[in-house]
């Protein structure tokens, strides 16, 4: 009865949800109005309605309940109580690869039904690969700051925490796994998706160049502040982001991860700006639509709406033509989104280079859908020396 159970309430909650704001908020909202539901509940239902989204709009017409079995089987590798009770025949099949076991469903494998927008990808994209990985959870990622590497790593094994070593300062760990009472978060490693850690590859200078002066222009959470700063740690630090209270929470993370001197004010930089001073560097993280991490948020792939490509696009124009004239001649300018559709991205550096007189150092499609990590893009540019402060 409990997996019916299960079932019946998964259902439930989807036929709730109209992608009016992210899933997990919306579910912890329903599961605090109904306190039923025990942790194992919670974490089952859960689980099974993010099954249902992983399926994208494939099979878009058939019944809820129908669905979620659908998306358990497609993307489970393990036998399944659930499975048995009422499909006992796809039970049978979990270790089949995510297109076999469709095709068993009497539903063929359709990418340009899972993923929104699949023709707007960048040319370089596996398409068959990538929206296959949607089918499974990413992993967790440690970025390990400098001198720390070896005590997390210890404590980690101590705890009994599974891990993989990825590269000397990135480990993969099961996306659940609990580290508060393990190690210290932000002082000793950071939690960073492995292609957001590898937008430190773009960041190598020409001999003699340090930068000085940077400017986190989207903050956001501060990853790529934490990142860029474990790199070049003598430089000035400015962090900007259009919502106070994101500001507020990066204050409390860079207290533990031990940065004291740094600026920081609120903008909005669809209009101009002003910081009071060029950049050596100016990151860019700019808002986006985050395709590329849609299996971590995968009811993205359902409600999405492709007109948002072009909004965000023009937006991130604008950023990115409000921020330049405060780069000093001969600094760097980075671009991130973590988007795979080519007009947030490579168009982006295209319109750049036409508008501005920037030169394109370096870029890269960080591709994460064989390491069970997320897709960013990235693209270094310097200003030319010469240029006059506030020109482009």
């Amino acid at each position: 009865m409990k997996h019916y159970s299960h079932l019946h309430t998964a259902a439930t909650v989807l036929d709730q949800y109209k992608g009016q704001q992210p899933f997990g908020i919306f579910l912890k909202d329903f599961f605090r109005a109904d306190k039923k539901y025990g942790s194992k509940d919670r974490k089952r239902i859960a689980s099974l309605c993010y099954s249902y989204f992983r399926l994208g709009k494939l099979a878009a017409g058939a019944d809820t309940e129908d669905r979620i079995l659908l998306g358990l089987f497609v993307c489970t590798t393990e036998p399944d109580d659930l499975l048995q009770a009422i499909k006992p025949e796809w039970n049978e099949q979990v270790t089949l690869k995510p297109e076999d076991k469709l095709l068993l469903a009497a539903y063929p494998f359709s990418p340009a039904a899972v993923f929104p927008a699949l023709d707007h990808l960048e040319k370089e994209m596996d398409t068959n690969a990538f929206v296959l990985s949607h089918f499974q959870q990413p992993d967790l990622f440690l970025r390990l700051r400098p001198g720390w590497e070896e005590k997390v790593k210890t404590e980690l094994t101590k705890a009994a925490i599974p891990f993989n070593t990825i590269s000397s300062a990135c480990l993969a760990l099961p996306n659940a796994s609990k580290l508060d009472d393990v190690i210290e978060v932000n002082k000793e490693a950071v939690i960073q998706d492995y292609s957001s850690q590898r937008v430190g590859e773009l960041l190598h200078f020409p001999e003699g160049f340090l930068p000085g002066r940077v400017w986190d222009c989207c903050a956001a959470s501060g990853g790529k502040s934490l990142l860029i700063y474990d790199q070049y740690p003598q430089i000035k630090l400015m962090v900007s982001d259009v919502r106070e209270n994101i500001l507020a929470n990066l204050s409390k993370r860079f207290k533990e991860a031990g940065i004291k001197h740094y600026e920081s004010f609120v903008a909005d930089l669809s209009r101009p700006v002003n910081p009071g001073r060029s950049f050596d560097l100016i990151i860019a993280d700019v808002p986006c639509t985050g395709s590329g991490t849609w299996g971590r948020t995968p009811e993205q792939l359902f409600f999405f709406k492709e007109e948002k490509v072009k909004e965000y696009a023009a937006r991130q124009k604008k950023i990115v033509l409000h921020t330049l004239p405060h780069l000093r001649a001969g600094g760097y300018f980075l671009y991130i989104t973590c988007s795979v559709y080519q007009q947030e991205n490579t168009e982006v550096i295209a319109f750049i280079q036409q508008e501005t007189n920037l030169k394109l150092i370096r870029s890269a499609l960080l591709k994460g859908y064989a390491s069970k990590a997320d897709t960013l893009f990235a693209a270094l540019l310097q200003k030319p020396a010469g240029v006059e402060e506030g020109q482009l």
